[in-house]
């Protein structure tokens, strides 16, 4: 393959973990130059990371690729106007970077889309500026996660958001989308099918299954029956269903529910197993990424929630490729692709989104089984995720789609 100069745009990016870090890493070590314009990190704190902050946006290197950092309105706490000024200072200083930090000539554009879709913004400017193609990844359907994980109700504001996400679609020359159940959304925006690519997570590499838990990566755990949730504890995650379950469970002392991460809920969540005297459930707090297969080793399941939403429905959760990846039996309480898979993997149990009841019979059912029958499940889903979700596989066919994309470019001057 022909070496590549590669724009990524992405809001997010290292030393937050998400899936990006993972795909820029492997393109440098593919031969391809990469430039990553992104902000300042502050996800899911809502504060800038140490060492990180409004003086001095800077140029670093990561991985072999080239990053360039422009300023940014960190999340903040839970506030809806401390997050829209987030995304809409990373669309406009993205611009400002595009016009004044980025120099020479770019092949194509990778867009990282997570919510927000402004990031598509920086990336249309940096299409013009540099004549190169847009492949937009999308992970959150907008207008529709304004919504469901928002709360927007404003039928003006949605029909004006949904006006800008028809102009960035139709700004791309490809949209790829994480879940199937996208495409007739995607289409629903004037984007003709034959531009729109099925392209799901995969789990990073370093999530592998593992015989036994390195204990010196992981705080002091709760002896028992261990259900561990692992991310960001937002308004997504259902975490009041999480905790009605586990008030289910008060009369099982042996059965622990632990939560890695940190989010936008995460206050209220602590508050509340306070209030209800929860003693199973364990605030672990945010660990590093390098030690989270560590913890899913040192757990008995997985717990994969997400509430009850049209839009959620269609998505398949990021962390479900990682967790398929590391072998481990799967609890999951949600709707739709996500639950599809986890049934069709045999990976686990699922129930309805929100039905705390149905989660609390599917932790005594799988507690009651043995090592061996829990172990055949994790098998069962690492298995389907080297079927389906094998990073190498996904890697080489969107090389393939990014040449199609710059030959198409090129010959349509």
């Amino acid at each position: 393959r022909q070496a590549m100069k590669l724009l990524v745009v992405s809001q997010y990016f290292w030393p937050e973990n998400f899936r990006i870090n993972d795909l820029v890493a492997d393109m440098v070590v593919r031969g391809h130059e990469v430039t990553v314009l992104t902000g300042l990190p502050n996800y899911p704190s809502g504060q800038f990371f140490s060492g990180y902050g409004w003086i001095h946006p800077r140029i670093e290197p990561y991985q072999g690729a080239r990053v360039v950092r422009v300023p940014i309105v960190p999340r903040g706490g839970a506030g809806a106007i401390r997050l829209a000024l987030n995304y809409l200072s990373f669309a406009l200083f993205g611009v400002l970077g595009v016009w004044l930090r980025l120099r020479g000539k770019f092949d194509a554009i990778f867009v990282f889309e997570v919510s927000p879709i402004t990031v598509g913004i920086p990336a249309i400017v940096a299409s013009r500026r540099f004549n190169a193609p847009i492949l937009f990844w999308v992970l959150d359907l907008w207008p529709e996660s304004l919504t469901a994980a928002g709360g927007v109700r404003s039928p003006r504001l949605l029909r004006a958001v949904a006006r800008l996400v028809k102009w960035i679609y139709q700004n791309c020359s490809r949209v790829l989308v994480q879940s199937r159940a996208f495409v007739p959304e995607i289409t629903r925006h004037g984007v003709p099918e034959s531009r729109v690519l099925y392209f799901p997570s995969w789990g990073e590499s370093l999530f592998q299954p593992l015989q036994q838990a390195d204990s010196s990566m992981l705080p002091p755990l709760p002896e028992g029956f261990k259900v561990l949730f692992a991310g960001n504890i937002g308004e997504a995650q259902d975490l009041p269903a999480v905790l009605r379950a586990a008030e289910c469970l008060q009369g099982r002392p042996d059965i622990h529910w632990l939560i890695v991460g940190d989010g936008r809920m995460a206050t209220w969540a602590k508050e509340e197993v306070q209030r209800r005297g929860l003693s199973q459930v364990h605030f672990l707090g945010r660990h590093p990424l390098e030690a989270m297969p560590h913890f899913y080793a040192a757990a008995d399941a997985l717990l994969l929630p997400l509430k009850r939403e049209p839009i959620f429905a269609l998505t398949i959760p990021g962390k479900l490729q990682s967790y398929l990846a590391c072998a481990r039996p799967l609890l999951a309480m949600l709707d739709g692709e996500g639950a599809r898979i986890v049934q069709e993997s045999g990976a686990g149990f699922t129930c309805a989104a929100g039905d705390a009841e149905g989660l609390a019979s599917h932790v005594l059912t799988l507690a009651a089984m043995s090592d061996v029958e829990r172990s055949v499940m994790g098998q069962n889903g690492r298995r389907y995720y080297e079927t389906n979700f094998d990073r190498t596989r996904l890697f080489d066919q969107l090389e393939t789609w990014l040449e199609t994309a710059i030959r198409e470019r090129k010959y349509s001057k």
